[in-house]
């Protein structure tokens, strides 16, 4: 078995769902490193008071009407379809399935689908480029939790990050050039905005900022674009502590009063577009851009379910099933 296993979505954009997403993610302890006994009240007593109606009325405006889902939910489910199929030589012996580590489906549930079907073996791949400890190790976490309730457990590999893979690195090069071919104006700064943690996390030995360093080296020597030309920055932040820096709504209101008219931005840690790339930077730092005088914003799509996004899940798959198939 394969299990392809995303952030998550709700399961629908309404107050109560919202609040039971919501509720499921900063609940994680590895997400929100704060003690119980301060977080509690904040969460239970503010935020899942005000944040499910505002989250709600973001995701609203990106939900797949036709599928009643988020985008990454959709996004997902196809990428697994078409990993399905790129496999095919190992007929009925491989199953490839999919799970969002909040919301539906679970891993749990997943797991025992994979099980269900007979299948002794399975590879569970976190869709981060970038390892995190409130990412990749959440899904983890998820994992052997599910495997503690079973009597008779598969053997189980997570696969490791793949920030550094040149299949990886090949895709969002191409990907940069493609859309920059796309356009009939020149970006005269191109951002790699990455999804943010808390500064401490890093210090207390998360590897997640060195990663992304690592993949922005190989992504300019593969487009041949300096750290002026090609920036990182960090975007999501949450509460009021620090975060890794430079903050991407921050760098997006500075380039504009600067006088950059046309930046282009890449999320380069995102495997499929979802409310951190199609609302936040799509939307709500287009709207920073355009309100401090800059003219036009482009955004990069994610590699998704295309050919160079499928190219880099298959990779990854085929090497960590090594020896199983």
């Amino acid at each position: 078995g394969v299990l392809l296993v995303n952030l998550g979505t709700p399961d629908a954009t309404d107050y109560w769902s919202m609040r039971r997403y919501l509720k499921e993610f900063l609940s994680d302890r590895r997400v929100i490193e704060v003690p119980r006994a301060i977080w509690w009240p904040i969460l239970n007593l503010i935020i899942l008071t005000t944040r499910p109606g505002r989250k709600g009325r973001d995701y609203d405006t990106i939900w797949n009407r036709e599928r009643d889902e988020g985008p990454l939910k959709t996004i997902t489910r196809s990428q697994a379809e078409q990993l399905s199929t790129r496999l095919g030589e190992a007929g009925d012996r491989l199953v490839v399935d999919w799970a969002m580590r909040y919301g539906n489906p679970s891993i749990a549930s997943r797991l025992e689908a994979l099980l269900a079907r007979g299948c002794e073996r399975i590879l569970v791949v976190p869709l981060y480029p970038q390892y995190a400890a409130a990412t990749t190790a959440t899904v983890a976490d998820a994992a052997f939790d599910a495997l503690k309730t079973m009597r008779r457990q598969p053997a189980l590999r997570i696969a490791p990050p793949w920030h550094d893979d040149p299949v990886y690195v090949s895709a969002l090069a191409s990907s940069l050039q493609a859309e920059t071919a796309r356009l009939d104006w020149e970006p005269e700064v191109i951002l790699a905005s990455f999804h943010g943690i808390p500064k401490r996390y890093f210090e207390a030995g998360d590897p997640y900022w060195c990663h992304c360093a690592k993949t922005m080296r190989l992504l300019r020597e593969a487009t041949g674009l300096d750290e002026s030309r090609l920036r990182m920055t960090f975007q999501s932040r949450f509460g009021r502590e620090e975060w890794l820096t430079p903050y991407t709504d921050e760098t997006v209101a500075a380039l504009a009063r600067s006088g950059v008219k046309r930046p282009m931005v890449i999320t380069p840690g995102f495997t499929a577009d979802c409310l951190e790339t199609l609302e936040e930077i799509g939307h709500e730092n287009a709207g920073i851009f355009r309100a401090n005088g800059g003219d036009e914003f482009h955004v990069v799509p994610c590699l998704n379910d295309g050919a160079l996004g499928l190219d880099v899940i298959e990779t990854v798959v085929r090497r960590e099933l090594g020896g199983w198939i």
